[in-house]
C-alpha cells in the first residue's frame, strides 16, 4: 500500500478561499472534497424584514465582480411577483449593463486568472513582464466594461443606479454615444482574445457534462429565458426548485446543488453550458469568430473554456454596440408598484458571467421580504468541479506532489469559481494510501 498527502493552504487566482482534499489508496481516487471553509455570509437572512425595494442594493454586495447579476436577478424576481412591466428601452439598458459586467469579468478571468496557467506563469505579474501586450489588452477590455457599468450603474463596483422597476436615472443619447468608440475598440480586442486563446495548448480531456442554462427565444441569454439542459430539461424558471436541490455536505460551508429525479447528479452552468445550448443565438461576429478559431458546437474539454469565454467577450461587445445604436431614452426611468404584496412569490434567474443565478423571494403585506433563497452559479458547479478533479487526479497519478497540485488548481480555475458568492473557496490536501 502507498499513502501520499498533498496540502495547499490557499488556491491561487480564484475569488475567495477554501481547501481541497484528495485521498488516493493504491492508485484509486477514493475521496475528493472541495472544502469551503469561510464562514457563511448570511445574505438571505439579512434580506428578511427589509423592503423589496432594498433587495437589489443588498444582494449586489454579495460580489464585487458580478454585482449586476445579483441586482438584475433581484429586480426581475420582484417585478415578476408584482406584475410590473418595464419600458422596452429600460429592458435594453439592463441588457447593456449586463454586457458591461460580462466584458469586465470575462476579461479579468481570461487574462489575469486563466492565461498564466497556459503560458507557465504563477501569476499575471510574472506573465506581464514577458507578455505586456496581453495584460494591456485584458485591462483595456476590463476598462471598457467598467465604463458601461459606471454610466448605467453610477459606479463600477456595487452600482447604485439600479432599482426595482428600472433605473433611478437613464442616460442621454449623447452619453451612450460617447461609449461607442471604446466599445468598437473593445470588440476588436475581444476578437484578438479569441485568436490568442485558440493558439494555446490544451490537455486532451472529454467530460460528460449535463449543461444547464437559460434559453431565450430570440437572444443569447442574459436576463431572461426558460431553464434548459443538454439532457432535455425545458422548464420555466418558476419550476427551478422542482428539478434542482441544494444539499448540505459536511466538508463545506456552501451547499451543493444537484439535479433531482431521473436526472440526479452534478451539472454545469456557465459559458460552456450557455454556448452549448445557445450557439444559434450568437450574433454574427461572435458566430464568425467561433468558426474562425474552429470552436466545436459543444465544448466538453473544460480546459477549452477559455475559448468559449473569449467568444462570449465578442458577443457582449457586439451586443453592447447593437443596443447603443438603437437606444432612445425611455419616457420614464422606472415604474412603481402599489401592491398588493401579501404572499407575492417573486422568482427569477439570470445569467451571471459564471452561470445561472437563481433568486426567490416571498413578501408580506407591507412589501417586506419574509423569505429569500439565492443559488449562486459556483454553488451549482461545486459538485461538478469535484467530478472534474476526480478525473484529473486519476489521469495524473504519476505526477509528483507539486505537479498534481498544479493540475488540480488548473482544473478548478477552468470554471472561474466565485467562491465569495457560494460562501467561499480553496486549498489542497491529498492523502495517498
Amino acid at each position: 500500500m502507498t499513502e501520499r498527502t498533498i496540502a495547499v493552504d490557499y488556491l491561487a487566482r480564484v475569488e475567495g478561499e477554501g481547501a481541497l482534499k484528495v485521498r488516493i489508496h493504491d492508485r484509486t481516487v477514493e475521496e475528493v472534497e472541495l472544502k469551503i471553509f469561510e464562514p457563511p455570509r448570511f445574505f438571505e437572512a439579512f434580506l428578511r424584514g427589509r423592503s423589496y425595494l432594498e433587495a437589489p442594493d443588498i444582494t449586489a454586495r454579495i460580489c464585487g465582480i458580478c454585482p449586476v447579476a445579483y441586482q438584475m436577478s433581484a429586480c426581475h424576481a420582484m417585478e415578476a411577483g408584482l406584475g410590473l412591466r418595464v419600458d422596452p428601452a429600460v429592458r435594453a439598458l439592463r441588457r447593456l449593463l449586463y454586457c458591461g459586467e460580462w466584458i469586465e469579468s470575462h476579461a479579468l478571468h481570461v487574462y489575469l486568472l486563466h492565461a498564466p496557467d497556459f503560458l507557465g506563469y504563477p501569476d499575471a505579474l510574472g506573465m506581464a513582464r514577458d507578455h505586456p501586450t496581453l495584460v494591456q489588452r485584458g485591462l483595456a477590455l476590463k476598462k471598457a466594461g467598467n465604463a458601461l457599468m459606471t454610466l448605467l450603474g453610477g459606479r463600477e463596483i456595487h452600482p447604485v443606479n439600479v432599482r426595482v422597476g428600472g433605473f433611478y436615472r437613464c442616460p442621454t443619447r449623447e452619453e451612450t454615444d460617447g461609449l461607442r468608440p471604446s466599445l468598437e475598440a473593445a470588440l476588436g480586442l475581444a476578437e484578438e482574445t479569441a485568436r490568442f486563446a485558440a493558439g494555446l495548448t490544451f490537455p486532451s480531456v472529454d467530460e460528460q457534462y449535463e449543461f444547464v442554462s437559460l434559453r431565450h427565444p430570440d437572444e443569447y441569454p442574459m436576463n431572461e429565458g426558460a431553464i434548459v439542459s443538454s439532457r432535455g430539461l425545458d422548464i420555466p424558471v418558476g419550476r427551478y426548485e422542482e428539478e434542482f436541490a441544494e444539499l448540505q455536505v459536511p466538508h463545506s460551508n456552501a451547499l451543493h446543488s444537484v439535479r433531482t429525479g431521473t436526472g440526479s447528479g452534478s451539472y454545469l452552468v456557465g459559458p460552456m453550458a450557455r454556448y452549448a445550448l445557445n450557439r444559434d443565438r450568437l450574433g454574427p461576429k461572435a458566430r464568425a469568430i467561433a468558426q474562425e478559431i474552429g470552436l466545436e458546437p459543444v465544448v466538453t474539454n473544460p480546459f477549452r473554456s477559455i475559448l468559449v469565454r473569449s467568444v462570449e467577450l465578442v458577443q457582449a461587445c457586439e451586443e453592447a454596440l447593437r443596443i447603443l445604436g438603437a437606444y432612445r431614452p425611455p419616457a420614464r426611468p422606472f415604474v412603481e408598484s402599489s401592491g398588493p404584496y401579501e404572499g407575492a412569490r417573486c422568482i427569477a434567474a439570470t445569467e451571471a458571467p459564471r452561470g445561472l443565478l437563481y433568486h426567490r423571494y416571498r413578501l408580506d403585506a407591507d412589501g417586506l421580504i419574509a423569505d429569500a433563497k439565492i443559488v449562486a452559479p459556483t454553488s451549482q458547479n461545486q459538485k461538478r468541479i469535484e467530478d472534474d478533479l476526480r478525473t484529473v487526479v486519476g489521469r495524473n497519478l504519476d505526477l509528483d506532489d507539486a505537479g498534481l497540485t498544479t493540475e488540480c488548481e488548473r482544473a478548478i480555475r477552468n470554471h472561474d469559481p466565485c467562491i465569495s458568492c457560494a460562501t467561499h473557496f480553496l486549498s489542497l490536501d491529498v492523502v495517498r494510501t
